[in-house]
This record gives C-alpha cells, sequence and structure tokens, in this order.
C-alpha cells in the first residue's frame, strides 16, 4: 500500500532518490571508519580505536534510520554493495594504510562533503515539499557537522 502522508508521488519518489545517495554514502563512511578503527597503530592506538568505534556506531544507527525513511516515503532501501559503490559521493582507497592523521584527515574530509551535500538534500527536499526528509536530513546534517568538529580538534 502506497502511503498517503500529503506528498505528491513524485516528491516521494524524489525523496527515495536522494535518501538512496545518503544511504550509500553512511554505508561508505561506515565502511571507511571500520576499516580505520582495524587498522589504526601508533602511540594514540587505544584512544583512536574508541574513538573511531564510537563514530561507526552512530553510523550504523544512521545507516538504519535512512533505510527506514526511505521505507516511509513508500520506496525500497537499496542493499548491495554494488548499489552502494555506483551512488556514493565519497571516495575509498582500497589497499592504502595511512597514518593515524591520515585516517583522520580522511574522515574529517569525508564528514565535511557529507555536510556540504546534504545541505543541497536539505534544499531540494524543502523545495519538493517534504518537510520531513528535510528535517531529518537536518538531523543527519548536524551530526556529521559534529563529528568533523571533533576529528577536527584532533588535528589542530
Amino acid at each position: 500500500m502506497k502511503p498517503s502522508i500529503g506528498l505528491s508521488e513524485e516528491s516521494m519518489h524524489a525523496s527515495v532518490k536522494l535518501l538512496s545517495l545518503l544511504l550509500s554514502d553512511e554505508v561508505m563512511l561506515y565502511t571507511k571508519t571500520r576499516n580505520y578503527h582495524w587498522n589504526v597503530s601508533g602511540e594514540s592506538f587505544m584512544e583512536l580505536h574508541k574513538l573511531f568505534q564510537s563514530q561507526y556506531t552512530e553510523l550504523e544507527e544512521t545507516i538504519d534510520s535512512v533505510a527506514e525513511r526511505v521505507g516511509k516515503m513508500g520506496g525500497k532501501s537499496i542493499g548491495t554493495m554494488k548499489e552502494f559503490l555506483e551512488q556514493t559521493r565519497l571516495k575509498e582507497y582500497p589497499g592504502q594504510y595511512g597514518t593515524q592523521k591520515d585516517m583522520m584527515l580522511d574522515l574529517l574530509n569525508d564528514h565535511e562533503t557529507l555536510a556540504v551535500e546534504i545541505r543541497k538534500d536539505v534544499e531540494t527536499s524543502a523545495k519538493n515539499k517534504d518537510a520531513g526528509t528535510a528535517d531529518f536530513f537536518t538531523g543527519i546534517l548536524e551530526q556529521h557537522e559534529t563529528t568533523a568538529w571533533v576529528l577536527r580538534r584532533y588535528l589542530n
């Protein structure tokens, strides 16, 4: 049964497309953060190991929320690595295991990239008269801004 929530089918479809992009980005960022959690080494190993764990745990919750929002808009959530890789706006670097600073810089860059992209998604959702998805995006935007701020503080 299709949702009857005061949005046109066209608006809901547009929201599902934006949410699918975000879902892909969140899965990519989750995977990178997990990778860094597993592979960090050096003087601050335990501190960064725990930091990355707290970040991927938060991302895991975000991923679930995004996928559920897709369903609320009448869509089906993508769920394969192929689909995520085709849609993500983030880049990955297979086989590269940088320093602690490299890892934090990469994650910082990704969180800031998502802040920029999600800000655009908020505007698009508002234009599509989907206040709920715009608000949903705003909450996730704030999470990425906070995580970027934390990573920036480590790098100063």
